[in-house]
């Protein structure tokens, strides 16, 4: 009989800190790009009649202490209306040698946080170094990670954020934090933009956003659901966490391809691929760059050893017989 650790969301959020995993993000992509991990598409079990899906992300990591990782989450689109998450799930953990289960984590926390996390990597090598002011269109719980992740690599003095729900976004104002009443008045003028939203078709325009500004694009990640008008992916030099997933499972990159606002060699190059120094980020000031996250397995990977490693040394979590 084995031990396994179990963490819940409050433990999760609480080991799992915005700043510490940036720099787990940063190390996980740049061995996605070293190809020192193995990340298959994701597989997704729809059901006819059923509200949501069921996506299952695995990954492998070799060297030293080799690791299997599997989420298993749940994405229903209408649970915030529930008072609920709309990705509910478990990240576990076993050993690359033995096979052995090692950890069940929250995959709502760990999702939550890492996505924000790697939203921070991009900007912080693709946002112009004197970007101060800050859009978030959508005021749910990916909205209210970025507005911790983003401050944490550039000096943001102005945010401002927008929901269908305007109640939400009220939750999240405070110092520095306005709610304003229309996604074009976010947008206009903003240094750094993040589509945080459910939506199935463009929230933004291309004539909205000002030259040199960033966007990470992270509410869409199936190809039927699209945040950006084609205008604004055509304008952008694209970068993506994976190139592989964009072409399988962008809707946001699959739409402008399919209208011809872009062709297949749009995609400058993955973030893996800045991180090791393969491919060069911004070239200018008045470029607009556009960061595609659909999230990777690889990515809960990470946390969940960072996790389990961290709840070890410090005695955190629980410990059963399984």
């Amino acid at each position: 009989m084995t031990k396994i650790l179990i963490l819940n969301e409050h433990e999760v959020e609480h080991l799992l800190t915005m700043r510490e995993c940036i720099g787990v993000m940063e190390e996980a992509l740049a061995s996605l790009a070293r190809g020192e991990v193995t990340n298959p598409l994701r597989n997704v079990v729809r059901a006819s009649g059923a509200s949501g899906f069921l996506g299952l992300m695995p990954a492998f990591r070799g060297g030293k202490t080799p690791l299997y990782a599997l989420k298993e989450v749940c994405v229903f689109p209408g649970n915030p209306a529930r008072g609920l998450d709309t990705h509910l799930g478990a990240v576990l953990l076993h050993s690359g040698e033995t096979g052995q289960l090692m950890a069940v984590m929250n995959a709502s926390a760990i999702t939550a946080i890492r996505t924000a996390a790697v939203s921070a990597v991009a900007t912080r090598l693709l946002a112009r170094e004197e970007a101060r002011s800050l859009a978030i269109i959508g005021a749910g719980v990916q909205g209210r990670t970025h507005l911790e992740a983003i401050p944490l690599v550039r000096d943001i003095d102005d945010i401002r954020i927008v929901s269908r729900t305007r109640g939400k976004a009220e939750a999240l104002a405070g110092k520095g934090v306005r709610v304003v009443e229309s996604v074009e008045e976010a947008v206009r003028g903003a240094d750094i933009i993040v589509t945080a939203t459910s939506s199935r078709e463009p929230v933004i325009k291309r004539e909205w956003i000002a030259d040199g500004a960033h966007i990470n694009a992270i509410g869409s990640s199936i190809a039927a659901a699209r945040e950006l008008d084609g205008a604004t992916v055509a304008a952008a030099s694209l970068f993506v966490d994976r190139r592989e997933s964009t072409v399988n499972e962008s809707g946001d990159y699959l739409s402008a391809l399919r209208e011809g606002d872009i062709g297949d060699d749009h995609i400058r190059g993955e973030i893996g691929d800045i991180l090791i120094g393969k491919t060069r980020g911004r070239r200018s000031a008045k470029e607009i760059t556009l960061f595609k996250s659909l999230g990777l397995a690889v990515e809960d990977l990470a946390s969940a050893e960072f996790l389990f490693e961290k709840a070890r040394r410090l005695g955190e979590g629980l410990s059963i017989d399984f």
